[in-house]
Order: structure tokens, then sequence, then C-alpha cells
């Protein structure tokens, strides 16, 4: 069976419109004249590897999408992807940095928040879950949205699903990930869930960070996020790796995080 790709023209172009830059503003940018890139668009011209190259990093287009332009020019992909397992010191870097930051619970997500490792306060704070939440390549957005999941433990849950969907959104439209159109729609059809803590509670804004806040058996735990991502990444599966860690985001929390990871 013959897989028909869309020429490598049409790429640029939807590229281009996808980050809502002109013809001009891009050719000058990446060193080629108004009139080449729109005989590149059109067809009448074939880009070269090193042009490829230079309109990619000019509208910042993922590694595995640059291997579509280049598989759709004729020439072999430039990136490979191999699976975490095999990332050698990248791999050891983010076994490093989850476990660094213990008693803080941290994960490794790719582009569509899927679960590719965790320390050990983040398998903490994950415990309980339904098994299905926690099979292989397991979603984090949807182990925490849906009902069934850890939606019932978050006590201010519509503040942060809105914030929650809003990062999808911004992810969708930075790297057009194929699946993630369709978790962003599963995600907002999700009902609020029943059962929660205080009826659904609005944490006051604090002039810094909305924290997540979970409800355990030992009190409420107050969390902020940060991510961590690779500079330079050569590679498609560390390109789309990103290392989410959660902080206390007062001292209370840092305390009952602590205890609930002890032992």
């Amino acid at each position: 069976m013959t897989v028909m790709r869309a020429p490598v023209g049409d790429l640029v172009r939807q590229w281009r419109e996808h980050r809502r830059r002109s013809q001009l503003d891009v050719s000058i940018a990446a060193g080629l004249s108004a009139r080449h890139l729109s005989f590149i668009e059109t067809g009448r011209a074939t880009p070269s590897r090193d042009m490829i190259e230079r309109i990619c990093e000019e509208l910042d287009i993922p590694l595995r999408h640059r291997n579509e332009l280049y598989l759709a020019a004729g020439f072999a992909p430039k990136y490979a992807e191999r699976p975490l397992g095999d990332l050698g010191v990248a791999r050891a870097a983010v076994e490093a940095v989850l476990a660094g930051h213990d008693p803080n619970p941290a994960m490794a997500i790719n582009v569509r928040w899927e679960l590719l490792a965790a320390n050990h306060a983040m398998e903490v704070l994950l415990s309980g879950l339904d098994v299905r939440f926690r099979e292989p390549r397991a979603n984090v957005l949807r182990a925490m949205l849906h009902p069934d999941g850890m939606a019932s433990r978050v006590r201010n849950y519509s503040q942060w699903r809105a914030a929650t969907i809003r990062r999808v959104r911004r992810q969708l439209e930075r790297t057009a990930a194929d699946g993630l159109a369709e978790l962003l729609d599963e995600l907002e059809s999700y009902p609020t869930p029943t059962g929660q803590p205080d009826h659904d509670v609005t944490i006051p804004d604090n002039d810094l960070v909305t924290p997540t806040v979970l409800a355990t058996a030992h009190g409420d735990v107050a969390l902020h996020h940060a991510l961590t991502v690779f500079g330079a990444a050569l590679d498609v599966t560390l390109d789309e790796i990103a290392i989410e860690t959660f902080f206390p985001a007062d001292e209370r929390s840092a305390t009952l995080l602590k205890s609930l990871t002890a032992g």
C-alpha cells in the first residue's frame, strides 16, 4: 500500500500559516527571497536539506514534523526516534532529575502528557488510582480530570481544569502533535465530579501562581508545577520529553509531602 504524503510546499505553507507568519517575514528571517519561498510553497521549487532546516528553525517546527518535511522533499529523515530506555546519558539525566526532586513529586511526560517515568513521591501521589489510569503510557491529564480518576480529590477542580485546558490548547498550537486535539475534546467532555471536598472551592490568587490543591488522608496539599525540557535536542523522543515537578505552595504542604513520602 502506497502512503500518500502532502507535498513539501504544502507542509511549509501550513506551518507558516499555523505560526501566523507572512511569506516576506519568514523569507527574510530564513535568509531566502520571498519569491523563492513562494516557489517552494507552490511546488515550483524543491528546497534543499539546508533550506528545509532553516525554514524549520524559523518556524520552530518540532523535530517529528521536520522529518515529515524531509520525507516529503525526497530526503531521508534527519532526526532519529528512540525509546527513552535507549537514550543513554539523556535517560540517566531524566532519572537523576526525577530522583533529585524527592520528596517533591516529579514525572517525565511526552508531548501528549503520557507518563514515561515518575519518582517515588509521584508514585505515592498517584497511588490508589484505578488500574486503567495506571497502565503503561497512562495519560496523566486523563487520570487527573476523569471523574473516576483523581478529579474528586482536586479541591479547586474548576479552577485547575480551566488552567489545564488552556495548557493543552497552547501545546496543540505549538506542536500540532497527533492525538492532542482528540485528547482536548475528551478532557472537555468530562463532567464535573461529585463528592468534591468543600464543593469545589476557588483558591485565592497569591500573586505568583494558582496552586493545585489535593485532598489526602492527612490533609490538603497545595502544589504548583514547573517544567524542565532538554535544550538543543537531536532526537524526536528527547525533543518531546518534559519533566514536570510539583513543589509545595506553602510550608504546611511541604511538611505534609515529606510525611506522605517517608519510607
